[in-house]
Protein backbone atom coordinates (compact mmCIF):
# COMPACT_ATOMS: atom_id res chain seq x y z
CA UNK A 1 0.00 0.00 0.00
CA UNK A 2 2.76 2.39 0.56
CA UNK A 3 4.50 1.85 -2.45
CA UNK A 4 1.06 2.74 -4.54
CA UNK A 5 0.79 5.90 -2.61
CA UNK A 6 4.19 7.23 -4.45
CA UNK A 7 2.46 7.20 -7.63
CA UNK A 8 -0.56 8.81 -5.85
CA UNK A 9 -1.51 12.53 -6.26
CA UNK A 10 -0.03 14.94 -3.77
CA UNK A 11 -1.93 15.69 -1.03
CA UNK A 12 -1.79 18.53 1.79
CA UNK A 13 1.55 18.96 3.27
CA UNK A 14 1.54 17.40 6.63
CA UNK A 15 -1.83 15.33 6.08
CA UNK A 16 -2.82 12.61 7.59
CA UNK A 17 -2.28 10.46 3.91
CA UNK A 18 1.37 12.23 3.82
CA UNK A 19 1.81 10.87 8.12
CA UNK A 20 0.62 7.29 6.91
CA UNK A 21 2.63 7.15 3.90
CA UNK A 22 5.80 8.51 5.99
CA UNK A 23 5.41 5.98 8.47
CA UNK A 24 4.86 2.62 5.98
CA UNK A 25 7.62 3.93 4.13
CA UNK A 26 9.76 3.48 7.68
CA UNK A 27 8.70 -0.19 8.04
CA UNK A 28 11.46 -0.81 4.86
CA UNK A 29 13.89 0.75 7.65
CA UNK A 30 12.87 -2.43 9.96
CA UNK A 31 12.79 -4.84 7.02
CA UNK A 32 16.67 -3.76 6.15
CA UNK A 33 17.21 -4.34 9.29
CA UNK A 34 16.01 -7.54 9.53
CA UNK A 35 18.09 -8.67 6.72
CA UNK A 36 21.41 -7.44 7.65
CA UNK A 37 21.44 -9.39 11.00
CA UNK A 38 20.25 -12.48 9.51
CA UNK A 39 23.38 -11.78 7.47
CA UNK A 40 25.72 -11.07 10.28
CA UNK A 41 26.38 -7.63 9.23
CA UNK A 42 26.78 -5.26 12.51
CA UNK A 43 24.98 -2.00 12.68
CA UNK A 44 23.55 0.64 14.73
CA UNK A 45 20.07 2.81 13.05
CA UNK A 46 16.81 4.35 14.67
CA UNK A 47 13.64 2.73 13.85
CA UNK A 48 10.37 3.43 14.65
CA UNK A 49 7.74 1.45 16.52
CA UNK A 50 4.07 1.72 14.98
CA UNK A 51 1.16 2.66 17.22
CA UNK A 52 3.71 1.01 20.42
CA UNK A 53 4.88 -1.99 18.38
CA UNK A 54 7.92 -2.51 16.28
CA UNK A 55 7.47 -5.29 14.06
CA UNK A 56 10.72 -7.49 12.71
CA UNK A 57 9.48 -9.52 10.08
CA UNK A 58 10.62 -13.13 10.80
CA UNK A 59 11.85 -12.38 14.33
CA UNK A 60 9.46 -10.83 16.22
CA UNK A 61 8.01 -7.87 17.70
CA UNK A 62 8.51 -5.54 20.88
CA UNK A 63 5.93 -3.95 22.75
CA UNK A 64 7.17 -0.30 23.62
CA UNK A 65 6.44 1.24 27.12
CA UNK A 66 4.89 4.28 25.87
CA UNK A 67 1.99 4.04 23.36
CA UNK A 68 2.03 5.78 19.59
CA UNK A 69 4.89 6.19 17.09
CA UNK A 70 8.03 5.47 19.23
CA UNK A 71 11.75 5.58 18.31
CA UNK A 72 13.77 2.77 18.98
CA UNK A 73 17.79 2.54 18.69
CA UNK A 74 18.40 -1.07 17.78
CA UNK A 75 22.38 -1.84 17.75
CA UNK A 76 23.67 -5.62 16.41
CA UNK A 77 26.66 -7.62 17.24
CA UNK A 78 27.54 -10.83 17.66
CA UNK A 79 24.00 -12.36 17.14
CA UNK A 80 22.15 -10.43 19.04
CA UNK A 81 20.05 -7.00 18.69
CA UNK A 82 19.46 -4.67 21.19
CA UNK A 83 16.39 -3.17 21.62
CA UNK A 84 16.74 0.61 23.39
CA UNK A 85 13.76 3.06 23.79
CA UNK A 86 13.38 6.18 26.20
CA UNK A 87 11.78 5.56 29.71
CA UNK A 88 12.61 1.62 29.50
CA UNK A 89 14.92 -1.47 30.27
CA UNK A 90 16.71 -1.87 27.17
CA UNK A 91 15.51 -5.71 25.34
CA UNK A 92 18.37 -7.78 24.15
CA UNK A 93 16.69 -10.65 21.78
CA UNK A 94 18.86 -13.14 20.37
CA UNK A 95 18.83 -14.66 16.90
CA UNK A 96 18.54 -17.99 16.17
CA UNK A 97 18.23 -19.86 12.67
CA UNK A 98 15.12 -19.97 10.67
CA UNK A 99 11.78 -17.84 12.28
CA UNK A 100 11.79 -16.30 15.11
CA UNK A 101 14.56 -14.60 18.01
CA UNK A 102 14.92 -15.45 21.51
CA UNK A 103 14.59 -12.71 24.78
CA UNK A 104 14.22 -13.24 28.49
CA UNK A 105 11.91 -9.41 28.32
CA UNK A 106 8.33 -9.84 28.59
CA UNK A 107 7.79 -6.84 26.43
CA UNK A 108 8.99 -8.95 23.10
CA UNK A 109 7.15 -11.11 21.24
CA UNK A 110 8.81 -13.95 19.42
CA UNK A 111 7.46 -14.83 15.57
CA UNK A 112 6.13 -18.07 15.14
CA UNK A 113 6.48 -20.68 12.74
CA UNK A 114 4.91 -24.62 11.89
CA UNK A 115 7.30 -26.89 10.91
CA UNK A 116 7.97 -28.02 7.26
CA UNK A 117 5.56 -29.47 5.26
CA UNK A 118 7.90 -31.76 4.25
CA UNK A 119 10.80 -33.30 6.25
CA UNK A 120 13.64 -31.10 4.12
CA UNK A 121 11.27 -28.20 4.07
CA UNK A 122 12.16 -25.14 5.48
CA UNK A 123 9.58 -23.81 9.02
CA UNK A 124 6.40 -21.69 7.16
CA UNK A 125 5.85 -18.26 9.29
CA UNK A 126 2.49 -18.74 11.16
CA UNK A 127 2.33 -14.58 10.98
CA UNK A 128 0.09 -13.05 13.70
CA UNK A 129 2.11 -10.01 14.33
CA UNK A 130 3.17 -8.29 10.88
CA UNK A 131 1.22 -5.03 10.77
CA UNK A 132 1.01 -5.07 6.94
CA UNK A 133 -1.37 -8.76 7.24
CA UNK A 134 -4.25 -6.38 7.49
CA UNK A 135 -4.77 -3.00 5.05
CA UNK A 136 -6.20 -0.15 6.64
CA UNK A 137 -9.77 -0.75 5.57
CA UNK A 138 -9.09 -4.70 7.10
CA UNK A 139 -9.43 -7.80 4.77
CA UNK A 140 -11.69 -6.13 2.35
CA UNK A 141 -13.00 -9.98 1.76
CA UNK A 142 -16.76 -9.40 2.47
CA UNK A 143 -17.69 -11.91 5.85
CA UNK A 144 -14.21 -12.24 6.76
CA UNK A 145 -12.96 -11.37 10.08
CA UNK A 146 -9.70 -9.69 10.76
CA UNK A 147 -6.46 -10.95 11.46
CA UNK A 148 -6.24 -12.86 14.75
CA UNK A 149 -2.90 -12.43 17.53
CA UNK A 150 -3.24 -16.33 18.54
CA UNK A 151 -2.72 -17.43 22.35
CA UNK A 152 -1.25 -20.77 23.25
CA UNK A 153 -4.43 -22.52 22.39
CA UNK A 154 -4.86 -21.21 19.26
CA UNK A 155 -1.27 -22.07 18.36
CA UNK A 156 -1.68 -25.47 19.66
CA UNK A 157 -5.00 -26.18 17.06
CA UNK A 158 -3.08 -25.01 14.51
CA UNK A 159 0.01 -27.29 15.16
CA UNK A 160 -2.86 -30.71 15.39
CA UNK A 161 -4.27 -29.39 12.46
CA UNK A 162 -1.29 -28.83 10.54
CA UNK A 163 0.64 -32.11 11.33
CA UNK A 164 -1.64 -34.31 9.20
CA UNK A 165 -1.87 -31.74 6.17
CA UNK A 166 0.84 -33.36 4.38
CA UNK A 167 -0.77 -36.57 3.85
CA UNK A 168 -4.23 -35.39 3.50
CA UNK A 169 -2.52 -33.12 0.28
CA UNK A 170 -0.74 -36.41 -0.65
CA UNK A 171 -4.14 -38.74 -0.59
CA UNK A 172 -5.33 -35.91 -2.92
CA UNK A 173 -2.65 -36.32 -5.55
CA UNK A 174 0.60 -36.22 -5.14
CA UNK A 175 1.19 -32.50 -6.98
CA UNK A 176 -0.92 -30.92 -4.05
CA UNK A 177 1.61 -31.66 -1.85
CA UNK A 178 4.26 -30.66 -4.02
CA UNK A 179 2.36 -27.01 -5.00
CA UNK A 180 2.25 -26.00 -1.80
CA UNK A 181 5.54 -26.84 -0.63
CA UNK A 182 6.72 -24.34 -3.87
CA UNK A 183 3.81 -21.93 -3.24
CA UNK A 184 3.31 -21.70 -0.10
CA UNK A 185 5.00 -19.00 1.85
CA UNK A 186 3.54 -17.93 4.81
CA UNK A 187 -0.12 -18.64 6.87
CA UNK A 188 -1.93 -15.37 8.29
CA UNK A 189 -4.57 -16.46 10.95
CA UNK A 190 -7.82 -15.14 10.65
CA UNK A 191 -11.00 -14.69 13.32
CA UNK A 192 -13.24 -17.31 12.98
CA UNK A 193 -16.76 -16.01 11.25
CA UNK A 194 -19.43 -17.03 14.35
CA UNK A 195 -21.38 -18.62 11.24
CA UNK A 196 -18.59 -21.37 10.43
CA UNK A 197 -19.94 -23.66 13.69
CA UNK A 198 -17.62 -26.32 15.17
CA UNK A 199 -17.87 -28.79 11.61
CA UNK A 200 -15.41 -28.59 8.94
CA UNK A 201 -16.04 -25.06 7.97
CA UNK A 202 -13.38 -22.22 8.32
CA UNK A 203 -12.85 -19.00 6.21
CA UNK A 204 -9.76 -18.23 4.38
CA UNK A 205 -8.23 -15.47 1.17
CA UNK A 206 -5.77 -14.58 -0.99
CA UNK A 207 -4.14 -10.80 -1.95
CA UNK A 208 -2.77 -10.45 -5.45
CA UNK A 209 -0.44 -8.46 -3.97
CA UNK A 210 0.98 -10.75 -1.08
CA UNK A 211 1.41 -14.01 -3.51
CA UNK A 212 2.45 -16.86 -1.55
CA UNK A 213 0.60 -15.28 1.66
CA UNK A 214 -2.38 -17.05 3.19
CA UNK A 215 -4.81 -15.99 5.28
CA UNK A 216 -7.04 -18.43 7.22
CA UNK A 217 -9.14 -19.19 10.48
CA UNK A 218 -7.95 -21.47 12.68
CA UNK A 219 -8.58 -24.99 10.38
CA UNK A 220 -10.83 -27.86 12.50
CA UNK A 221 -8.87 -30.62 11.44
CA UNK A 222 -5.99 -31.55 8.36
CA UNK A 223 -8.53 -31.89 5.43
CA UNK A 224 -10.09 -28.99 5.87
CA UNK A 225 -6.75 -27.18 5.91
CA UNK A 226 -5.71 -29.13 3.21
CA UNK A 227 -9.06 -27.98 1.01
CA UNK A 228 -8.11 -24.72 1.79
CA UNK A 229 -4.17 -24.48 0.57
CA UNK A 230 -5.94 -26.58 -2.78
CA UNK A 231 -8.69 -23.70 -2.95
CA UNK A 232 -6.65 -21.22 -2.07
CA UNK A 233 -3.55 -21.51 -4.05
CA UNK A 234 -5.69 -22.10 -6.91
CA UNK A 235 -6.66 -18.27 -6.63
CA UNK A 236 -3.02 -17.33 -6.57
CA UNK A 237 -1.96 -19.39 -9.61
CA UNK A 238 -4.41 -18.00 -11.51
CA UNK A 239 -3.89 -14.54 -10.58
CA UNK A 240 -0.23 -14.66 -11.51
CA UNK A 241 -1.11 -16.04 -14.14
CA UNK A 242 -3.39 -12.94 -15.46
CA UNK A 243 -0.79 -11.06 -14.35
CA UNK A 244 1.37 -12.12 -16.74
CA UNK A 245 -1.13 -12.79 -20.00
CA UNK A 246 -4.67 -11.77 -20.87
CA UNK A 247 -6.98 -14.43 -20.77
CA UNK A 248 -10.37 -12.35 -21.60
CA UNK A 249 -11.73 -8.78 -21.84
CA UNK A 250 -14.93 -8.95 -19.64
CA UNK A 251 -15.82 -5.99 -17.90
CA UNK A 252 -16.26 -5.63 -14.01
CA UNK A 253 -20.21 -5.84 -14.22
CA UNK A 254 -21.34 -8.43 -11.76
CA UNK A 255 -24.16 -10.50 -13.53
CA UNK A 256 -23.18 -14.19 -13.96
CA UNK A 257 -24.47 -17.06 -10.76
CA UNK A 258 -21.90 -18.28 -9.45
CA UNK A 259 -23.33 -21.83 -7.11
CA UNK A 260 -20.99 -21.13 -4.44
CA UNK A 261 -22.23 -17.32 -3.82
CA UNK A 262 -25.21 -15.68 -3.35
CA UNK A 263 -24.24 -12.19 -5.10
CA UNK A 264 -24.18 -12.14 -9.06
CA UNK A 265 -20.04 -12.37 -9.98
CA UNK A 266 -18.00 -10.49 -12.23
CA UNK A 267 -16.94 -12.77 -15.60
CA UNK A 268 -13.51 -12.63 -13.73
CA UNK A 269 -14.37 -13.44 -10.53
CA UNK A 270 -16.79 -16.48 -11.82
CA UNK A 271 -13.06 -17.67 -13.86
CA UNK A 272 -11.89 -17.56 -10.60
CA UNK A 273 -14.60 -19.31 -7.95
CA UNK A 274 -15.23 -21.91 -11.13
CA UNK A 275 -11.18 -22.53 -11.37
CA UNK A 276 -10.67 -23.02 -7.63
CA UNK A 277 -13.84 -25.30 -6.93
CA UNK A 278 -12.42 -27.29 -10.26
CA UNK A 279 -9.37 -28.35 -7.81
CA UNK A 280 -11.14 -29.13 -4.84
CA UNK A 281 -13.68 -31.21 -6.79
CA UNK A 282 -10.50 -33.22 -7.94
CA UNK A 283 -8.77 -33.00 -5.02
CA UNK A 284 -11.43 -34.79 -2.88
CA UNK A 285 -12.48 -37.19 -5.94
CA UNK A 286 -8.74 -38.41 -5.23
CA UNK A 287 -8.97 -38.68 -2.00
CA UNK A 288 -12.40 -40.98 -2.03
CA UNK A 289 -10.21 -43.04 -4.92
CA UNK A 290 -8.00 -43.82 -1.99
CA UNK A 291 -9.30 -47.19 -0.79
CA UNK A 292 -9.97 -47.26 3.31
CA UNK A 293 -10.23 -43.60 3.68
CA UNK A 294 -12.26 -43.23 6.90
CA UNK A 295 -14.15 -40.11 5.42
CA UNK A 296 -14.48 -42.03 1.93
CA UNK A 297 -18.04 -41.37 1.76
CA UNK A 298 -17.94 -37.44 2.55
CA UNK A 299 -14.99 -37.26 -0.07
CA UNK A 300 -17.13 -38.23 -2.39
CA UNK A 301 -20.31 -36.20 -1.46
CA UNK A 302 -17.63 -32.82 -1.38
CA UNK A 303 -16.46 -33.89 -4.86
CA UNK A 304 -20.13 -34.86 -6.51
CA UNK A 305 -21.52 -30.87 -5.13
CA UNK A 306 -18.37 -29.11 -6.22
CA UNK A 307 -18.21 -30.48 -9.65
CA UNK A 308 -22.05 -30.14 -9.83
CA UNK A 309 -21.36 -25.92 -9.43
CA UNK A 310 -18.40 -26.51 -11.74
CA UNK A 311 -20.64 -27.67 -14.40
CA UNK A 312 -23.25 -25.20 -13.59
CA UNK A 313 -20.60 -22.55 -13.94
CA UNK A 314 -18.64 -23.76 -17.19
CA UNK A 315 -22.01 -22.24 -19.81
CA UNK A 316 -20.78 -19.11 -19.13
CA UNK A 317 -17.53 -19.28 -19.75
CA UNK A 318 -17.12 -21.05 -22.51
CA UNK A 319 -19.72 -19.29 -23.82
CA UNK A 320 -18.17 -15.72 -23.05
CA UNK A 321 -17.30 -13.60 -26.58
CA UNK A 322 -14.73 -11.52 -24.40
CA UNK A 323 -12.18 -14.45 -24.29
CA UNK A 324 -8.53 -13.99 -25.80
CA UNK A 325 -7.05 -17.05 -27.55
CA UNK A 326 -5.28 -18.18 -24.87
CA UNK A 327 -7.81 -17.52 -22.61
CA UNK A 328 -10.21 -19.91 -24.61
CA UNK A 329 -7.38 -22.35 -24.60
CA UNK A 330 -7.38 -22.22 -20.62
CA UNK A 331 -11.16 -22.44 -20.07
CA UNK A 332 -11.80 -25.45 -23.16
CA UNK A 333 -9.11 -26.62 -20.75
CA UNK A 334 -10.82 -26.66 -17.59
CA UNK A 335 -13.99 -28.14 -19.29
CA UNK A 336 -11.89 -31.04 -20.17
CA UNK A 337 -10.42 -31.48 -16.66
CA UNK A 338 -14.32 -31.79 -15.76
CA UNK A 339 -15.67 -33.89 -18.29
CA UNK A 340 -12.91 -36.24 -17.19
CA UNK A 341 -13.63 -36.50 -13.85
CA UNK A 342 -16.61 -38.63 -15.08
CA UNK A 343 -14.62 -41.74 -15.62
CA UNK A 344 -15.19 -42.15 -12.10
CA UNK A 345 -18.49 -41.07 -10.66
CA UNK A 346 -19.15 -40.57 -7.69
CA UNK A 347 -22.56 -42.47 -6.26
CA UNK A 348 -25.76 -41.74 -7.51
CA UNK A 349 -27.01 -40.69 -4.47
CA UNK A 350 -24.43 -38.07 -3.75
CA UNK A 351 -24.32 -37.24 -7.24
CA UNK A 352 -28.50 -36.23 -7.31
CA UNK A 353 -28.03 -34.30 -3.96
CA UNK A 354 -25.15 -31.99 -5.54
CA UNK A 355 -27.40 -31.44 -8.52
CA UNK A 356 -30.65 -30.87 -6.20
CA UNK A 357 -28.07 -28.22 -4.34
CA UNK A 358 -27.40 -26.63 -7.38
CA UNK A 359 -30.50 -25.89 -9.17
CA UNK A 360 -31.99 -24.69 -5.66
CA UNK A 361 -29.15 -22.22 -5.23
CA UNK A 362 -30.18 -21.35 -9.40
CA UNK A 363 -33.90 -20.33 -8.45
CA UNK A 364 -33.01 -19.31 -5.43
CA UNK A 365 -30.18 -16.78 -7.25
CA UNK A 366 -32.67 -15.87 -9.99
CA UNK A 367 -35.73 -14.80 -7.88
CA UNK A 368 -33.49 -12.27 -6.19
CA UNK A 369 -31.32 -11.17 -9.17
CA UNK A 370 -33.40 -12.35 -12.54
CA UNK A 371 -32.49 -8.69 -14.07
CA UNK A 372 -28.60 -9.51 -13.82
CA UNK A 373 -28.82 -12.93 -15.42
CA UNK A 374 -26.71 -13.21 -18.83
CA UNK A 375 -28.78 -15.53 -21.77
CA UNK A 376 -25.70 -16.97 -21.74
CA UNK A 377 -25.63 -18.07 -18.51
CA UNK A 378 -29.21 -20.30 -18.52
Amino acid sequence: SCLRGLDAAPGPAGGERERRLRRDLAHFSAIAAVVAAGAGIPFSTRLTARAGILALPSLGALHTARSGDVPVDVTCTEGRLVLRQADAPDVTVHLESGVGAWSGALAWTPAHALPGLTPTAPPLPLDDLDPYRELPDGPGHGDLRTPLALDDAERKRWLQAWSGTALALRAGGAQRLAEAGALLRCLVPLETPPDVGTGRGSCSATRREAFGALLSSTPPDPVTLAATLVHELQHAKLAALSDLVTLHRAGPAARYFAPWRADPRPYDGLLQGTYSHLALAAFHQRRALVGGLPDRDWAWAQHARYRAQVGAALPALVGSPDLTVRGRRFVDEMAATHERMAEHPAPRGHVARAQAYVAAARTLWTRRHASALPPSNG
